[in-house]
């Protein structure tokens, strides 16, 4: 068979050019074929079955060293390669279990060295929302606006059409509640909202939903936030995201593997590692951020993030304009640009 180019053997293997330009020169993926005056690299067929182990193998998060001596093995037996595997994984483990004891207590002593929040309730003079289907055959996204809670979720996949909304319905318990210390409180929410997800959709296993929730006090901003719907922060004209997607490129584009403009057109974009499912991962990311007078806080679910060119999106978020222009703007700009998911949007100016 003839070889291929370096674009095209990226595309069939799932690596990026810079990643294969990497591997070569570590002796990891070394092409057949590189022209000696442009330094261009051709690989042949044969070597997908490698390649594709590597990024499998990246993926899990294995250090390239150790790739190499498990693709070196897999060359020659299948079982060799499984039990260095393994004896990876197992290491993985143990080492995750010897700090997890550590980080529980730094967790433990740093908490307690302040208040987390003052229990000043902070009003919103000014919300906008809008929730729209767009090119979905259902709606499965859903958005909470209340006084001071604030939460867009974003039902994964044929997940049954309600599941959203009944887990913004625990989120909006919050409202009045957790005063004494909204960090935890939202945490609890998470925790609650998953397990009625377990018990309620247990017949549908594969049911899931993002969730980002706000919960503004006083000077402060807690973030509860687990799958790929965002928080944004405005301030003095410039958007600052505040959570990070729970998704496999996300990792990548983090360990700089991809770039995000890669990232914005690889096919692993809607998987997600974190997710308030059946059974599943739900752990939310926790965070609390100071807010100031003028503040703008933004949730957008990925029919709005995903489909928007971020220095687009960046501009409609930015403008000096009320909530609800703003709102507006964004969803014209993605009805303009196909509306090819249900998209939501939440804008909070705070006074």
């Amino acid at each position: 068979m003839t070889h291929v180019s370096i674009g095209e053997f990226a595309r069939a293997t799932g690596l990026s050019a810079k990643a294969l330009r990497l591997y070569d020169e570590m002796g990891l993926l070394v092409p057949v074929e590189v022209d000696a005056i442009s330094g261009y690299r051709r690989y042949a067929p044969q070597q997908l079955d490698r390649a594709r182990l590597v990024a499998r193998l990246r993926l899990a998060g294995m250090p390239l060293a150790r790739i190499r001596v498990v693709a070196d093995l897999a060359s020659r037996s299948g079982r060799a390669a499984a039990a260095e595997l393994t004896s990876y994984w197992r290491q993985v483990e143990a080492d995750a279990a010897s700090t997890r004891s550590l980080v529980a207590a730094l967790v433990s002593e740093l908490d307690d060295k302040e208040t987390m929040m003052s229990i000043t309730r902070q009003p919103a003079t000014d919300a906008a929302s809008y929730l729209e289907q767009g090119g979905r055959e259902d709606q499965q996204d859903a958005i909470l606006v209340t006084d001071g809670v604030y939460a867009v979720a974003d039902g994964i996949g044929g997940c049954p059409r309600d599941l959203a909304s009944d887990v913004l319905g625990v989120v909006a318990a919050l409202d009045g509640a957790g005063e004494d210390d909204p960090l935890r409180a939202l945490d609890a929410a998470v925790a609650r909202a998953a397990a009625l997800v377990t018990e309620q959709y247990a017949d549908h296993p594969d049911a899931a939903t993002t969730l980002t929730a706000l919960v503004v006090r006083d000077d402060q901003v807690a973030v509860a936030h687990v799958g790929d719907t965002r928080a944004y922060r405005v301030r003095d004209g410039r958007l600052e995201r505040l959570t990070r997607d729970h998704s496999v490129v996300q990792t990548l584009v983090d360990e700089g593997r991809l770039t995000p403009e890669e990232a914005r057109a690889d096919d692993r974009r809607v998987i997600l590692n974190r997710a308030i499912a059946v059974d599943g991962s739900f752990a939310p990311d926790l965070a609390v951020h100071a807010v100031e007078p003028g503040d703008r806080l933004v949730l957008t679910s990925d029919g709005v993030h995903a489909v928007l060119e971020t220095a687009v999106l960046t501009g409609l978020l930015v403008a000096d304009a009320p909530p609800e222009d703003v709102v507006a703007t964004v969803r014209d700009a993605v009805r303009a640009a196909g509306e090819p998911d249900n998209h939501a949007l939440v804008v909070v100016d705070l006074p």
